[in-house]
């Protein structure tokens, strides 16, 4: 018989592999560390920036 007349029980292990704990999923993107007392100057326009495109973004969900 070829491949595809095979009887089913090639691969039994699809039905036990592990799943992912809910709390080792990420959800979000906010999950980074930030030490100001490390920060340098581009961290500083880096957190700007991602300031100001947070209040665009919920600047213009209001409306």
């Amino acid at each position: 018989m070829g491949r595809m007349h095979n009887s089913g029980t090639g691969n039994s292990n699809k039905s036990s592999l592990p799943q992912t704990p809910k709390n080792l999923k990420i959800t979000d993107g906010n999950d980074v560390e930030y030490s100001a007392e490390f920060a340098d100057h581009a961290d500083l326009e880096a957190l700007a920036r991602a300031n100001a495109a947070n209040q665009r973004v919920k600047g213009n969900r209001n409306k």
